[in-house]
């Protein structure tokens, strides 16, 4: 991309266009590794970007990542600080944005999205970006209707802002502190919610120790040198969104020169600073080494220790940024490409794996970007199917941890890897159909799990695929055949939820049982009886030998006799004729 703005004009609209690309990705990428730890070389870095053309995209990709981590809030209103005393106007555009934000998200009654915004307005009136009226005007719309999400939002909110009002206002602290009191003695909200606000008077008293308004880690400014912005939170505020979309300027060249100078005059005084704390940093450090060469002696090799991590945090950061990166993505190829450049060693499949389940169950109703997604990495590499199978199982056996919507969304996720046979159908051996080895939540699963497979293949399609006699191993336990009453459990499970066709050979099944048993019956019985008469033969062998020689000399007699009669019988009826 550098070759091809190089190879053009500045003035031309595809250079700019490059150039301002170029931009939104650095910026982005300047915001998604900004730490505690690395503020303070986060923070020159950001100013080497040009922040006055990327004004809007700054903005965006701040409340983005707060959105994602609000966790890292006390961060991210630090960098909007340092900004804010070089740039006013990305401070304020930053917080407009995010009152707005706010206003529209407490409107839905998106708890989630409140609760995150609040606490950035939280940590922007601690920074003193914002005035502590906000603060104040906000407990008041909060506090002023009270529901269970409302005085929960606002709880949470007094705990990051209560240390800076105890302060600046403590006159409206008590005014907040007293509604609170009168909401517990009116006893209309939830007894967990009430319970939040007896725990917030208990901190109240220790002074807010353990909520600081600013860390100290992150107290980057001084006070005299912080704008602050008294913007109300029911002014008409404009999000200026244009600032968000590429426009070719015209006076490209005298703006970037324009922007060159400013650069200077913010860099110049932080290079300066820096370079006189790196000397000092340098005196001591010298310092220190002659001080440890003279106590260990420099003809001696120093013994290294190495330092083993054990708290995972390349993992938490590794989950950070497949987060990141999937929920700031348009598309679904773009969010697989930006995934496969992650380069994800051999091991760290279920990282991705998890977090991509995890980022699709959160969401209100099933978006197929992440089927298309799974379906994109399973058909990579078989590495990625092995994956998604071992998360299909390890999902059934946890399913009962899911509310119902977010196991909806699971299931047709799945659904998704299995029609488009992105994923093997041998992960649904897992799937155990009977009344004991069944719970609530796993029949809610298996019923969107199938609707959504039939849906999407049509029933002759999926009953097809379930009667293939080389997959009847795997389907034998969503069809069993072991036992009548499982069959019989089944049957009515996919009757009941539209798909009797699916079950003809379970019904041929279930109809030839009885027969089937009785024959199995009759061959046990043969069985017995085989056995039994020949232990009965083998103990009377010996007497049976022993008069088989009388029998047959009786036998012959009486054979002898029986013709002699014979004869003369016949000689008499001979006579009686001549007469």
């Amino acid at each position: 991309m550098q070759k091809d703005a190089e190879t053009m004009g500045k003035a031309t609209k595809e250079y700019q266009r490059i150039a301002w690309e170029a931009l939104r990705k650095s910026i982005n990428g300047l915001i998604n590794k900004v730490n505690t730890t690395n503020i303070k070389m986060i923070a020159p870095e950001l100013f080497q970007l040009n922040l006055v053309r990327g004004r809007g995209l700054f903005a965006r990709a701040v409340m983005k990542a707060q959105l994602a981590s609000p966790g890292f809030t006390p961060v991210f209103a630090a960098l909007v600080a340092v900004v804010n005393t070089k740039l006013p106007e990305n401070g304020e555009l930053i917080l407009k944005r995010v009152i707005v934000a706010f206003r529209r998200a407490y409107k839905r009654r998106d708890k989630v999205v409140a609760t995150a915004l609040a606490k950035f307005i939280a940590h922007m009136v601690n920074q003193q970006v914002a005035h502590e009226l906000l603060a104040l005007q906000l407990l008041t719309v909060l506090l002023e209707e009270p529901t269970d999400d409302s005085v929960e939002i606002a709880v949470n909110f007094t705990k990051e802002i209560g240390q800076v009002l105890q302060e600046l206002s403590p006159q409206g602290l008590h005014a907040v502190f007293e509604r609170f009191r009168g909401i517990l003695h009116e006893g209309q909200i939830d007894k967990r919610v009430q319970y939040t606000i007896e725990t917030l008077f208990a901190i109240r008293k220790s002074g807010f120790s353990d909520h600081p308004a600013v860390p100290p880690e992150l107290d980057l400014v001084e006070r005299d040198d912080q704008i602050t912005f008294e913007i109300g939170l029911e002014d008409k505020l404009e999000k200026e969104e244009m600032l968000d979309i590429f426009r070719m300027d015209e006076k490209y060249e005298e703006n970037e020169d324009m922007w060159a100078k400013i650069k200077g005059e913010i860099l110049g005084e932080s290079d300066s600073d820096d370079s006189d704390d790196d000397d000092d940093d340098g005196d001591e450090d010298s310092d220190d080494d002659d001080a440890s060469a003279a106590a260990s002696g420099q003809g001696q090799p120093q013994m290294t220790q190495e330092i083993q991590d054990l708290t995972e945090q390349d993992l938490v950061n590794l989950r950070r940024t497949i987060y990141l990166t999937i929920m700031s993505s348009a598309g679904f190829e773009e969010c697989a490409h930006k995934l496969t450049k992650l380069d994800i060693q051999e091991g760290y499949e279920m990282e991705l794996c998890n977090m991509m389940i995890e980022c699709c169950s959160q969401e209100r109703t099933w978006r197929s970007f992440y089927g298309l997604i799974g379906q994109r990495f399973c058909m990579m590499h078989r590495r990625w199917q092995a994956a998604f199978t071992e998360c299909f199982e390890t999902n059934y056996n946890t399913i009962h941890r899911l509310e119902t919507n977010k196991l909806r969304n699971v299931a047709k996720f799945f659904a998704h890897l299995l029609y488009t046979d992105a994923l093997p159908w041998t992960c649904l051996e897992s799937i155990r159909l009977s009344e004991d080895a069944t719970t609530s939540s796993s029949r809610i699963f298996i019923k969107i799990l199938v609707l959504e497979l039939s849906e999407n293949m049509g029933l002759k399609n999926l009953r097809e695929r379930y009667n293939d006699p080389y997959m009847a191993e795997v389907f034998q336990g969503m069809f069993p055949t072991d036992n009548p009453r499982n069959t019989r459990f089944a049957i009515n499970f996919f009757t009941a939820i539209g798909l009797g066709g699916l079950t003809d050979g379970l019904r041929l099944h279930l109809k030839n049982a009885p027969k089937m048993i009785m024959e199995a019956q009759l061959a046990a019985a043969e069985a017995d009886d085989g056995s039994s008469s020949d232990s009965s033969s083998s103990s009377s062998s010996s007497s049976s030998s022993s008069s088989s020689s009388s029998s047959s000399s009786s036998s012959s007699s009486s054979s002898s006799g029986s013709s002699s009669s014979s004869g003369s019988s016949s000689d008499s009826s001979s006579d009686s004729d001549s007469d």
